[in-house]
């Protein structure tokens, strides 16, 4: 723990990458599992996560991202997409797979599988639109640890303009919707923000014991 502290510590929002570095195929490997194992509501993962290399596809997405340079220099752009109008085929999907792995039958799932549905499917389309979205953060929130533990920078980015990057990359017909993205890398030298101290509420002002 006294390491991801540390880690923790060293992480920030890089806003300059070193263009010249490139995360390797085993530490990328690393973060891609990483994301994959991340928890999520009921385990349901409503989302995928677009890995962006192609540097002509990274310009575009640059202007719809106002200009920002971690979209194209970065060694990699993640997007987390989440699904849009989730619902009974999500859910189905989810317990063919928990059925497979775990080797159960499904019709032994049922009772949860009824309620998982009425829950969900009862909300209105947005509710489950933002429901899904917020998934997405808990995936980013597991690519920040497991970035900062092999020392590769991350930039969060909610700035961008959603339908933009939809269209750019055709998400809306794959029932999908840009919600967050993340540019990771390996901060340049002349990136000034590094040496700034870290700022965060002090354990009087966060917490509260009850």
């Amino acid at each position: 723990m006294s390491t991801f502290i540390k880690n923790q510590n060293w992480r920030y929002a890089t806003k300059k990458f070193d263009a010249t570095k490139k995360i390797s195929t085993e530490d990328l490997s690393l973060l891609k599992e990483a994301i994959r194992l991340s928890s999520s509501s009921y385990g349901l993962q409503p989302y995928k996560v677009l890995i962006v290399e192609n540097p002509e596809l990274r310009l575009q997405l640059q202007q719809a991202a106002w200009g920002q340079s971690q979209v194209v220099d970065a060694s990699h752009l993640i997007i987390f997409a989440n699904e849009t109008n989730f619902g009974e085929e999500g859910i189905n999907n989810y317990f063919q797979n928990v059925s497979e792995t775990r080797e159960v039958p499904v019709e032994s799932m049922k009772g949860y599988m009824d309620f998982m549905k009425s829950a969900i499917t009862s909300l209105p389309e947005e509710a489950r639109n933002n429901w899904t979205a917020k998934q997405t953060y808990l995936a980013l929130g597991n690519l920040l640890n497991a970035a900062a533990e092999l020392k590769i920078d991350v930039t969060p980015m909610e700035g961008f303009a959603p339908d933009k990057v939809n269209e750019i990359l055709g998400l809306e017909a794959l029932g999908l919707n840009a919600s967050v993205m993340a540019s990771i890398g390996y901060r340049h030298e002349e990136d000034a923000t590094q040496h700034y101290k870290k700022v965060r509420k002090s354990n009087n002002e966060l917490f509260i014991t009850l």
